[in-house]
């Protein structure tokens, strides 16, 4: 056995026992103990993870630590470039696309009306997520920290706000969304992209409100549900204008 002295910063001091929260402290580590080990063997997933120091270096997860080694790990840098000297992950996702688990249900949902490709289903298990990973490159996002654990698992987000829409809004400003969202191109239950149609084609499925109100409408060819503009949506506007920090943008999609 070897002695470490540990400091973990900012929200990763959140999975830690109390009494090592925003300081520094020492843990016994097994020979040949690695930072990735060490980290989550302390309650931090390594997802949540992107610059590791030992002595002053940045260091990857497979760093084998040593006694005396004084290690030193921080979360995603908001207004800071640590490219330079970040060795966690050696290949960043080229899409940003979610796999959410099975609590994740109204997340997913909200994700999808802004236009992100979120896999969900309320019987996914952790292997099946695991596998979808690895098949796929996509982020994962829990509130199970030891599902961030599996080693297959390169890219996830440990979500801390509990309700969907404050979830939402989390993970736009941890994961600096704005950019590449596009509201209301997404089937909000197949996921697949929505086409425009014809008010013609649609005519007769429409409830006679809709067919005096709105001209405008999109499909989903796998379940073949309507999309218009539509009032109970504009809560779901506005959040998305809170979240992104937008400029109102036009309404859209009520559905059958």
């Amino acid at each position: 056995m070897v002695t470490a002295t540990f400091r973990f910063y900012e929200e990763l001091n959140d999975f830690l026992a109390p009494e090592r929260r925003k300081r520094e402290f020492a843990s016994t580590c097994a020979r040949a103990a690695t930072t990735k080990h060490m980290i989550e063997a302390l309650g931090v997933p390594h997802t949540e993870v992107e610059l590791i120091l030992v002595n002053g270096e940045s260091v990857g997860f497979d760093r084998l630590l040593q006694g005396g080694d004084r290690v030193a790990v921080f979360p995603k840098f908001e207004m800071l470039d640590v490219t330079p000297v970040l060795r966690v992950r050696e290949h960043p996702l080229r899409l940003i696309r979610f796999v959410a688990d099975a609590h994740m249900g109204g997340l997913a949902h909200l994700l999808r009306m802004a236009g992100f490709d979120t896999l969900y289903d309320n019987n996914f298990h952790d292997k099946e997520i695991e596998a979808i990973v690895v098949r796929d490159g996509r982020i994962v996002l829990t509130r199970d920290r030891e599902l961030l654990k599996r080693r297959a698992i390169t890219h996830g987000c440990y979500v801390h706000a509990l309700k969907p829409p404050q979830q939402f809004c989390e993970i736009f400003e941890r994961l600096d969304l704005g950019r590449g969202a596009h509201p209301f191109t997404l089937c909000l239950e197949c996921n697949v992209p929505l086409h425009p149609i014809g008010k013609a084609e649609v005519l007769t499925r429409l409830p006679p409100s809709v067919r005096e109100r709105f001209e405008t409408f999109s499909t989903c060819d796998n379940c073949h549900r309507v999309f218009w503009e539509g009032s109970h949506w504009r809560r779901m506007r506005d959040l998305l204008n809170e979240c992104m920090g937008i400029e109102p943008i036009p309404k859209i999609a009520s559905g059958i």
